[in-house]
């Protein structure tokens, strides 16, 4: 099943795992509408909406850049509204706007909690919810949230309070959407990497150059995502996927072409956070 005319409504996508999905649907030639608030060049981080339109344009898809904040209700509203009309409809929602804090909970700051939890699962929740009506009108419905599986174990309930809150939510969000849903045929799953992705945030947050040249590319998220959303949606919903188990289980078993650094080997690659 190709993504060709197939419509996505993103949050986020300016540039990272979302921008690198969002490019392998328009390989196909695929719709994409992206949500996100980078309008303009951030001093420290590359892209806009406007530029990540630009690519998704040049790799044969069609764009169409909101600017809006996923934890506004209208601009929630008026993106659904403005895929709808521009596209006529709406097949996948990707939510992929997060935010990241791993401060020990002594130490974030009440702003950044807030500010996590309304983006990360206010966000996945409002943007899901408001499409799934017309997701309900497609052929093939999928709901995706970049989100871990749920490891509720001291070490990662202790690790970073605040931050595992938000993204164990996104992923309750997801699957309690699966299982609501399930009788309309909306497939609603979540996917994470085994292995850390070469970020801004794994650059910024995680350990800067030495964790980037110990982790893969966004690439190989966006082939598992690519993966995912071609599947049946009323067979294969309500699942935490792991990026290389859904791979693998398409055929794939040779990853090295991930690498960050090429020669990489698998051993030498830094473990995901929420994952034993």
């Amino acid at each position: 099943m190709s993504l060709a005319g197939k419509t996505i409504l993103m949050s986020g996508g300016s540039r990272g795992i979302g921008l690198a999905i969002a490019l392998r649907a328009a390989a196909d030639g695929a719709n994409i509408a992206m949500l996100a608030k980078t309008d303009t060049p951030h001093p420290k981080l590359e892209g806009t909406v406007h530029s990540a339109a630009e690519q998704i344009r040049a790799a044969g898809g069609q764009a169409l850049p909101i600017v809006g904040d996923v934890r506004d209700d209208d601009d929630i509203t008026e993106a659904v509204l403005k895929t709808q009309g521009e596209f006529g409809g709406i097949d996948i929602v990707i939510n992929n706007a997060s935010v990241i804090d791993l401060s020990r909970s002594l130490d974030l700051n009440a702003k950044k909690y807030d500010l996590m939890q309304d983006v990360n699962v206010r966000g996945t929740f409002m943007l899901s919810r408001a499409a799934v009506p017309i997701l309900k009108d497609a052929e093939n419905p999928h709901i995706l949230s970049l989100s871990p599986p749920l490891n509720p174990t001291p070490k990662w309930l202790g690790a970073h309070t605040g931050y595992t809150l938000a993204k164990f939510g996104m992923t309750m969000v997801t699957l309690g959407l699966a299982a609501e849903f399930a009788r309309d045929g909306i497939a609603a799953n979540t996917l994470w990497p085994r292995t850390t992705i070469a970020t801004a945030a794994v650059q910024n947050l995680l350990g800067g150059d030495k964790v980037m040249a110990a982790s893969r590319t966004a690439d190989i998220y966006a082939d598992a995502a690519y993966a995912v959303l071609r599947k049946p949606a009323a067979e294969y919903t309500g699942q935490s996927l792991i990026v290389e188990d859904v791979l693998e289980a398409d055929g794939v078993t040779d990853f090295s072409g991930y690498a960050a650094v090429p020669g990489t080997p698998d051993d030498r690659l830094f473990p995901d956070i929420f994952l034993d």
